[in-house]
């Protein structure tokens, strides 16, 4: 009676986890799959390789320990082991060096001279006949008490429509399975789609699994994902298309229904040895990492952390921490991003990075701005103050100073003019700053709160008679500019404000500078 009601719960769970993922593509909620990067993809794939080499490590030495379930199972698989170590059966050990052996050999000869085979080695067939014949022959689990396959039932279940009833008991609980059964087979997509330079239809795939889950549901199975095992067993025997699916299914309908029986003496390390080394490719991923350091700094610690987290904690939930890590890692960027001073190239139009060139010229009392990110709510007071670090002169300040020295009684340092409602006061003016340029090619949007910071540093720089200007604003930004207002806060035409390029920019400034010693002469 249990066994059928935990049938039935899981074909209630199937056919809904199938009708979820069918809605998901016709809502094309695909695009989340936009956020499994690289970093993420090789970190998930490498952690759950390690977690299934993990779980085949038992089977490998013969022990038997009780399976690990929830969060943490390699830490309490690996403690089992070793606990259980001492139980090893030698007959498994040596089968096990055997086998791994063998293959890893045959796998490294198939790589080095793939050229020259036309068709792949079937060392996994031939290394399971020939372990299945030594052990049946050779009664290994009669003489050394070896852990084999045993019986194992052929014949269907009769088909069944699923529970209606159990349907509303579980609708909660299939949402997250569809959920995490698609992400699981997304990323295995993708990182063979890399692999096999193909391309992967995020919607089209939910369909499809919708449809795997919908449909055996009727003939009581599991809810169904890709299985990083099966399909690394599959690529590392040279599959690459369908017909390797269709004749995968036709072998294993053959054995439920006639040669289960053939593989009763077949030792279970033999099939671990199969699974450990078809995960190679996805471990050998760690000798990666120095490089990947080298590239990226960011990206070496999200493939880490989702490794981490997809061996440690489980592999569902590895995943998830690897694409909110890696959100986070982009929020981070963003929100403190690269700002740096430019300096003119001599004898040409183009301005680039003091710090990462030499011999670049400055211009006379102009500083050149570049930020190097959107500017928006979550970094521009980060923005305002690489403005000030960089230009050496922050107004806020100077207002402060200015009322300081007022309250005082001490008249200003520097000479400038201002006229307010009570009359002519002396003011401070930076004397090495005419204007700044923000170069704005490396901003590819603003919000209303990205303005209202630009529209900020123009007010408060034009109190100290030092001009604003902004560079290479793309059609985007430039649209954001006009529907805050900005040309209309500062009482100028937005031509005045926006050039095209920085050299444009500095030429207006210095024909202004010269336009304003003329009057004075």
């Amino acid at each position: 009676m249990i066994l059928c009601y935990a049938i039935g719960v899981a074909t209630a769970l199937t056919f809904l986890a199938g009708v979820y993922q069918v809605l998901m593509g016709i809502f094309h909620l695909g695009f989340v799959s936009m956020y499994l990067s690289e970093p993420v993809l090789d970190g998930f794939a490498t952690g759950a390789s390690v977690t299934i080499l993990t779980a085949q490590v038992k089977y490998l030495v013969g022990i038997k320990i009780p399976r690990a379930q929830g969060y943490g199972v390699l830490i309490t698989t690996w403690v089992n082991i070793f606990s259980n170590i001492s139980q090893a059966n030698v007959c498994d050990v040596i089968t096990s060096t055997i086998c791994i052996t063998v293959l890893v050999t045959a796998k490294e000869l198939g790589d080095r001279y793939k050229d020259r085979l036309k068709v792949p080695l079937p060392t996994e067939l031939i290394v399971i006949v020939m372990a299945t014949l030594v052990s049946h022959y050779g009664q290994l689990k009669e003489m050394y008490g070896s852990s084999v396959s045993g019986e194992i039932p052929t014949g269907f279940i009769p088909p069944q429509v699923p529970s209606l009833t159990l349907m509303q008991r579980v609708a909660v609980d299939a949402l997250p399975l569809a959920i995490v059964g698609f992400a699981f087979t997304i990323s295995l997509s993708e990182m063979f789609a890399k692999k096999y330079a193909y391309t992967v239809k995020a919607n089209q795939e939910m369909f499809a699994i919708g449809f795997c889950n919908i449909i055996p549901a009727f003939f009581h199975c599991f809810a169904t994902s890709a299985a990083l095992a099966k399909s690394l067993v599959k690529a590392s025997t040279g599959c690459q298309t369908q017909v390797s699916s269709l004749v995968s299914a036709v072998v294993v309908l053959l054995v439920l229904l006639f040669f289960a029986p053939l593989f009763f003496s077949l030792q279970k390390c033999v099939l671990a040895c199969i699974i450990i080394v078809s995960l190679r490719g996805a471990l050998r991923k760690f000798k990666d990492l120095p490089q990947r350091y080298r590239l990226d700094r960011v990206d070496a610690l999200v493939w880490c952390v989702t490794m981490l987290s997809s061996a440690l904690i489980s592999t569902e939930m590895g995943l998830l921490v690897g694409v909110v890590f890696s959100i986070l890692c982009i929020i981070g960027r963003t929100q403190r991003p690269h700002a740096a001073l430019l300096g003119q190239i001599e004898n040409t139009v183009f301005y680039e990075d003091e710090e990462e060139y030499t011999n670049l010229l400055p211009v006379p009392r102009v500083k050149i701005f570049r930020f190097e990110a959107p500017l928006y709510y979550a970094n521009k007071d980060f923005f305002l103050k690489c403005l000030h670090n960089k230009t050496g002169f922050d107004p806020t300040i100077e207002i402060a100073r200015r009322k300081k020295a007022k309250k005082k009684g001490q008249p200003n340092s520097h000479k400038g003019l201002e006229h307010g409602d009570t009359g002519l006061s002396l003011v401070t003016k930076p004397r090495d700053i005419q204007a700044i340029i923000i170069d704005c090619s490396s901003i590819p949007f603003l919000d209303t709160a990205g303005v209202s910071a630009l529209k900020e540093t123009f007010k408060d720089h034009q109190e100290w008679k030092v001009t604003v200007l902004l560079a290479c604003c793309s059609p985007c930004v430039i649209a954001s500019l006009e529907r805050g207002g900005y040309s209309a806060s500062a009482n100028k035409n937005m031509h005045e404000l926006v050039f095209h390029n920085i050299h444009s920019a500095v030429q207006f400034v210095k024909e202004r500078k010269t336009t304003a010693d003329d009057s004075v002469v």
